[in-house]
């Protein structure tokens, strides 16, 4: 029997991401990656030169003058928090197999319940617009069930009390189907 590539994908090791991440300098040079993967360029003329505000951490452009922070006009704009507390964010929402609680999310990153659950709304936005953009194309199947529900006794079949349904789709790996 085929084993299930997703159920057991290696993932990341807490000690791999604390090697990756575990400074806010490592953390800040990951978002200007993502932001200027090509090198800065300022937002308002397109310079490509620049000159760092090491106090202030931002970037002003030698041409306009510019003063651009690598965080403005992302998530982690606008937050007092530390781009290596987002990061230990993303690693636990996207490491725990069965979801994390704010609560707990909390506890781990060491913030109020309050931060937490912030942190983790922000960034369930980010992956549902990211999900969003993204379209399977080829052949794609498709095919519901229902989740839950009473285990013995009780009203059986597809209105069950308890029962949530959900649909899955996948894109088949094989090039032609049996059933074609």
């Amino acid at each position: 029997m085929a084993r299930n590539a997703v159920q057991f994908q290696r993932g990341l090791s807490e000690a791999e991401f604390e090697r990756l991440y575990g400074t806010e300098e490592q953390c800040r040079a990951v978002v200007i990656a993502a932001r200027w993967p090509d090198g800065f360029s300022c937002p308002v003329c397109g310079g490509r030169s620049y000159s760092e505000v090491k106090t202030r951490g931002l970037f002003q452009c030698t041409k306009c003058r510019r003063q651009t922070s690598p965080i403005a006009g992302t998530i982690f704009a606008s937050t007092k928090l530390p781009l290596r507390t987002w990061f230990r964010a993303m690693y636990h929402l996207t490491q725990s197999k069965q979801g994390i609680s704010s609560i707990e999310l909390g506890r781990r990153l060491g913030v109020r319940q309050t931060s937490a659950w912030m942190l983790k709304h922000k960034l369930q936005q980010v992956m549902l617009e990211r999900d969003g953009r993204k379209r399977l194309t080829g052949r794609v199947e498709i095919d519901d069930a229902y989740l839950g529900g009473e285990r013995s006794g009780g009203k059986r079949g597809r209105g069950a009390p308890g029962k949530t349904p959900f649909i899955a789709q996948s894109r088949p790996r094989l090039k032609a189907s049996r059933f074609d």
